[in-house]
């Protein structure tokens, strides 16, 4: 494990981490100044009429661009400084699930060691061929799940 995150520290850039925090910070406070200039603007004095009504459309709709492209961009911000973690957290997530597999081929090699005067033709030949048979799925698994986190 110590080896995963070694790898992991040094395959990252400080400047990517930096850039995708500043700029994350940035958009979300021209956002920020967007919303409370709307809402001093809506909350002040009535409205002026002398304004053509397409005009307020065309500004509702370039504000609605505007938004998008700033959900894109906090997105791709945050989607980036998550990148390592998700990396980390799949391959964390495969040793424990392999861990507990393993726990479960211990627990089923232990019902075959009780079982194991009735492997060929004794009263508890169907248990010990069912727990031979879940310790080698088992092992498969927890096995299969450490091969892939190192992988990884």
């Amino acid at each position: 494990m110590a080896t995963t995150a070694a790898t992991i520290i040094d395959g990252m850039r400080p400047e990517s981490i930096g850039r995708t925090l500043g700029v994350g910070l940035r958009v979300a406070g021209r956002m920020a100044s967007q919303r409370l200039a709307r809402r001093a603007q809506t909350s002040g004095a009535a409205p002026a009429t002398d304004a053509p009504a397409g005009q307020s459309e065309q500004a509702r709709q370039a504000a609605v661009r505007a938004t998008g492209k700033t959900a894109k961009g906090v997105a791709r911000g945050v989607g980036g400084f998550l990148r390592p973690f998700r990396r980390l957290g799949a391959i964390l997530w495969l040793e424990v699930t392999g861990a507990f597999f393993l726990i479960f081929m211990v627990v089923s090699a232990s019902f075959m060691w009780k079982n194991r005067m009735s492997y060929a033709h004794g009263p508890a030949h169907r248990e010990f061929v069912a727990s031979v048979a879940m310790m080698a799925v088992f092992l498969y698994l927890g096995v299969s799940s450490f091969w892939r986190a190192r992988k990884r």
